[in-house]
């Protein structure tokens, strides 16, 4: 990577990002708990088990149908904690604010910040603030550090994931990447895509705590459903087989993807999650699932095989095979 220069498409969460992880940061900064590629590192002290994640928001608008970027930026702390089966506890908060932002529009963001982390029950304990020249950054961005507790019986991994695993997606998927990219072009839908970001830790304790046999989940923000998937199956060695027709879409997501030319497998996620699921166990866990409002769409949308090692494989509508990669360009829209 020496002769190439930084693209958006580092960022996206596909190919080139994973290359960026492997070749630059695995390199130089490379450890055990680094080199885990999960949501959320797992790290041991004394008798406990911690998850530790962090990650950076950068919208375009920073206000969107059924969010903002502040309340995106807990939502996506404490999910990527969630689905590492960890009860998130403790956030950071950093800010960097561009020179000119009203204080009005950050009063507001303050306040969406406050609120998402009260429901998530998770307390904002550390935080800090730069300002920035007008133009050198777009509004604002946020970073979000969190930390939660796992309990030391589970084990949430994709190496525990075997042939006959059913998969599971709380709900329909692309709506946050088409609700932001309506907002950001000006495009009008009837109905219009509202994102789906939300924190999903409670939908994942119920499930837990249900009883049914979690293998792993994936957090499918960046690259969607389907880069989600490719990885599971890279990180477990083993294959998936999706059904088009049981992947949940919004008719208005599919309509509009459909005139635009892009697959909403592909949009990006906030308020979604993929569990993994041992196959007795997966009825029993869609039904505690559907009992989330955020679940309500969810549906088993495959299975996990001992062909096709390391790769994803979807039955179309039609009947023909399709193979889902990692995404390998920047997504439309950018949405962190």
């Amino acid at each position: 990577m020496n002769d190439e220069k930084i693209l958006l498409s580092h960022g996206a969460g596909g190919l080139k990002t994973q290359r960026l992880i492997r070749e630059i940061f695995h390199k130089h900064l490379g450890n055990p708990c680094l080199q885990q590629e999960l949501d959320a590192a797992l790290i041991e002290v004394s008798t406990h088990k911690l998850a530790f994640s962090t990650d950076s928001f950068v919208a375009k608008p920073i206000f969107f149908p059924g969010g903002d970027i502040g309340k995106l930026a807990v939502c996506g702390t404490v999910n990527d904690l969630a689905v590492m089966g960890a009860k998130p506890l403790y956030l950071t908060l950093g800010l960097i604010i561009e020179e000119g932002l009203p204080i009005k529009t950050l009063e507001h963001l303050a306040y969406s910040i406050g609120q998402t982390a009260i429901k998530a029950k998770v307390q904002i304990v550390a935080g800090d603030t730069k300002v920035v020249e007008h133009g050198a950054c777009d509004k604002i961005y946020i970073n979000t550090s969190g930390v939660g507790s796992v309990p030391p019986e589970l084990d949430i991994s994709p190496r525990r994931m075997a042939p006959g695993d059913k998969i599971i997606v709380s709900g329909p998927v692309g709506n946050h990447g088409m609700a932001v990219l309506a907002a950001r072009e000006g495009l009008n839908f009837s109905p219009p895509p509202v994102s789906d970001c939300a924190c999903l830790n409670d939908l994942v304790d119920g499930v837990i705590s249900g009883g049914a046999s979690v293998k792993c989940m994936r957090d499918p923000t960046r690259g969607g459903l389907a880069t989600a998937l490719a990885e599971l199956a890279e990180q477990s060695g083993l294959g998936i087989r999706v059904f088009e027709k049981d992947v949940p879409v919004d008719p208005a997501v599919k309509a509009a993807c459909f005139m635009l030319g892009l697959d909403p497998l592909y949009m990006a996620n906030e308020g979604r999650i993929v569990f993994i699921v041992e196959s007795t166990d997966a009825r029993d866990a869609l039904q505690e699932i559907q009992k989330h409002y955020a679940g309500r769409g969810a549906c088993i949308i495959g299975e996990v095989v001992g062909e096709h090692a390391g790769k994803v494989v979807m039955e179309t509508e039609l009947g023909t095979l399709r193979f889902l990669h990692m995404l390998e360009a920047d997504p439309l829209p950018r949405i962190c």
